[in-house]
């Protein structure tokens, strides 16, 4: 480039998208590569239940959504794009019903995700409010669907939202070692670094994007504090009876 051609924002954002767009896959890829995507070449044990597959295949699907809508915008199909965001509704529904239920089966029989000496109900706050932050985010995503600069960054958060349980799958002791440090700090580290990077090179600070990455950010501890207290435990034996 140039020194005296203008940055072009525009191809930056693209970029930065086609980047998370390729990231996102991998980390989950390898996340539930022994528990789920390649669980027939180790030694795993078995998926419980036909809701957990069901859940599986919606969120690979989310997955293979979120590469097609940033190829859309790249290859400035823009009308496309618009429209498979509608039908996105559909599967982003899909996503919230069964994994309110997945999440509900694991808090009642447990789950090998769960850390170890972490009762089951009290660790199903973890996938509850993923899933609530994900309804803010998506539906945010939604309802500014003709303000892009606003649209694009809480759809940024849908994927910074999904990242832990991949995260803290991956098979590194380190990893396992710092548990919610790890799984709840990278996509803390990754929201904070968007947010200044964004402002800088826009010049302008996108209020949308600050105000959901602190409520993301926010809930990690909350989610800690939270999971311990008789009426979160309460709440969830609850709904494991009618739910699980």
């Amino acid at each position: 480039m140039a020194m005296n051609e203008p940055f072009d924002w525009r191809r930056s954002d693209r970029r930065l998208f086609a980047l998370v767009a390729i990231m996102f896959p991998v980390i989950v890829l390898i996340g539930f590569a022994r528990t789920y995507y390649l669980k027939f070449a180790f030694d795993a044990p078995p998926v419980p239940s036909l809701i957990v597959h069901l859940h599986g295949l919606v969120m690979t699907l989310w997955v293979g959504y979120f590469i097609a809508q940033v190829w859309l915008i790249r290859s400035k199909n823009a009308r496309l794009h618009m429209k498979v965001g509608m039908a996105g509704v559909a599967l982003a529904s899909l996503i919230i019903v069964l994994g309110f239920f997945t999440a509900a089966g694991s808090a009642k029989f447990g789950s090998n995700s769960a850390p170890p000496g972490i009762p089951p109900v009290s660790f199903a706050i973890v996938p509850m409010v993923d899933l609530l932050m994900f309804a803010l985010f998506f539906g945010g995503a939604i309802y500014y669907r003709k303000r892009p600069a606003n649209h694009k960054r809480l759809m940024l958060l849908t994927v910074l939202n999904f990242l832990p349980p991949a995260i803290a799958r991956i098979p590194l002791a380190a990893v396992a070692a710092a548990g919610p440090l790890v799984f709840f700090g990278v996509p803390t580290v990754l929201a904070i670094a968007f947010v200044i990077y964004d402002t800088w090179r826009n010049r302008k600070l996108n209020k949308v994007f600050l105000i959901g990455s602190i409520l993301l950010i926010a809930s990690y501890p909350l989610r800690i504090i939270a999971s311990g207290t008789d009426t979160w435990i309460g709440f969830m034996t609850w709904v494991t009876t009618w739910a699980a």
